[in-house]
């Protein structure tokens, strides 16, 4: 069984990338093209999610609400634009079919000032910073 998915993991670069040259050849369209425009665009994506991780982390932390949705939001963000770097085609469908995924639909959402730790109450009482 190690074998079999080895081979399937040391045969799916070889393969996309013959399927890439043989869609470059059918389109017209040169393979550097192709190539390039998916390496851009898989840089464009990291580094775009690489500046918005931590907003929206901080954010996430600010309220009382889980990370584990911000987590894998953004942990599929990098997978496709790691897909998106790998030269071809298949790689590029793939990246492309795991944005389309419907997993964070309705982003951060802010709570409303009163919702928080000790719900919804106002707490009375004198503080002073340290």
């Amino acid at each position: 069984m190690r074998f079999v998915l080895l081979s399937i993991v040391l045969a799916f670069p070889i393969v996309d990338f013959w399927v890439t040259l043989r869609v470059a050849r059918w389109s017209g369209v040169p393979l550097w093209v192709w190539l390039t425009g998916s390496l851009a665009a898989g840089l464009l994506l990291l580094r775009h999610e690489r500046s918005g991780f931590r907003a929206k982390t901080l954010a996430a932390l600010s309220t009382d609400r889980s990370i584990m949705r911000e987590l894998l939001d953004s942990g599929r963000k990098v997978l496709a634009a790691i897909l998106l770097i790998i030269p071809g085609i298949l790689s590029d469908i793939l990246a492309l079919l795991l944005l389309l995924l419907p997993i964070n639909q309705h982003g951060f959402r802010p709570q409303p000032v009163t919702a928080g730790r000790y719900g919804g109450e106002v707490v009375e009482g004198e503080w002073r910073r340290e």
